[in-house]
C-alpha cells in the first residue's frame, strides 16, 4: 500500500495538563506510528477484562 505523507498543521495540549482530571484514572496510551500521520499521535482507552464478550470501538474528532 502507498500511503502518501499528509501535511497536518496540529496543537498538542502538553501531557502535564490531563495530570489530576477528576473521574479520570486511566494510564495514558497512545500510537505514534500510524503509516501518513508522522509527528501526530492517537490517545486510547484500553480498560476492562480480556476475555469480554464485546469490545467498543469510540471515535471523535473532526471526520476529514
Amino acid at each position: 500500500m502507498n500511503i502518501k505523507s499528509m501535511n497536518i498543521k496540529s496543537v498538542r495540549t502538553p501531557d502535564d495538563r490531563f495530570q489530576g482530571l477528576p473521574g479520570y484514572d486511566y494510564v495514558p496510551k497512545y500510537l505514534s506510528d500510524l503509516p501518513g500521520f508522522e509527528g501526530l499521535r492517537a490517545h486510547y482507552v484500553d480498560e476492562g477484562a480480556t476475555d469480554a464478550a464485546h469490545t467498543y470501538l469510540c471515535l471523535h474528532g473532526q471526520p476529514t
